[in-house]
């Protein structure tokens, strides 16, 4: 994801920010809410198969249900949160490279770096309402009918501020390895290929050899699913959740204890299928594509 400075070039490079809103508002629009839907379907519903959990979600509406919450939360959970993952990830790495570091350290640091900027920054609020949304179109399927704002009021009544956010340590620590192993195994990848083909460190690949990088790293970054399951179950607020082994306070390590209990080693990786095309088409747009755009814009 780093690009070179040309020579002289000082200081912060602030239109990354803008690259990383554009490109992750295109990742969420394409094949992003819809992977994202099924996955947090079979995630919450650790029962469902793939294809009761695609079934469950068209039953919500369609193609319309495969994209349920994309506007407005998702757009703008995506421009904000694409904005400070690159932004930070690009200056971290180029900054890495620039000391020596090798390209897949930089890209792990980085991408680590990156994720849990965009989580205690933006994602707390964003996923909590894209959350709300997905609450009530369950609900509105069992015939409760109620807003987007009076779910949003009835958790801030109960919980507060920290309702909002919870699970936010779960999603910081899930963007973390997400995007620190996305982007490290995805120049990893770049590295190998390049030693495969004899080119130095220096020469640029061609299109397809980026996407075959970002796809190695985009389904390797999957491993962290446990974790991923682990942030459904924290930001649960579907009535059908309560248990009686359910911890009353949830935090990472009780919830994942819980899990494992109720469903065993397959509950923790629950929507794992999903989540690789997911991370696939992710690592492709952040990583293999941005970096043409911030070539491109930089000649600009």
């Amino acid at each position: 994801m780093a690009i070179q400075r040309e020579p002289g070039q000082k200081g912060i490079n602030w239109s990354n920010i803008a690259v990383g809103a554009i490109m992750n508002m295109f990742v969420v629009t394409t094949l992003g809410q819809p992977l994202e839907v099924l996955k947090t379907q079979m995630a919450a519903n650790r029962s469902q198969t793939m294809l009761q959990a695609t079934k469950a979600v068209w039953a919500r509406g369609g193609i319309a249900g495969m994209y349920q919450g994309l506007i407005p939360w998702a757009w703008i959970e995506a421009s904000t949160k694409g904005g400070v993952l690159l932004f930070t990830a690009s200056e971290i790495e180029t900054a890495g490279v620039g000391m020596g570091v090798s390209p897949a350290t930089a890209g792990l640091l980085g991408g680590m770096a990156g994720g849990v900027a965009q989580a205690y920054a933006t994602m707390g609020f964003t996923t909590c309402m894209k959350t709300v949304e997905i609450t009530r179109h369950k609900e509105a399927a069992a015939g409760v009918e109620r807003s987007t704002f009076q779910v949003f009021m009835d958790i801030y009544r109960r919980e507060g501020i920290k309702g909002i956010n919870k699970g936010v340590n779960a999603v910081a620590v899930r963007q973390c390895t997400n995007w620190g192993s996305r982007m490290g195994f995805a120049r990893l990848a770049e590295t190998t290929i390049r030693n495969v083909r004899g080119k130095g460190e220096k020469d640029s690949l061609g299109a397809m050899d980026k996407i075959l990088a970002s796809s190695i790293g985009g389904a390797l970054a999957t491993w962290n699913q446990p974790i991923e399951v682990v942030r459904v179950e924290m930001q649960s607020m579907a009535k059908a959740t309560a248990n009686a082994n359910r911890p009353a306070k949830l935090t990472i390590l009780n919830t994942l204890g819980f899990i494992y209990k109720e469903n065993g080693i397959k509950g923790l990786y629950r929507g794992v299928t999903p989540r690789i095309g997911l991370g696939i088409w992710q690592t492709i747009c952040m990583v293999s594509f941005a970096d043409y755009v911030k070539a491109w814009v930089k000649k600009s």
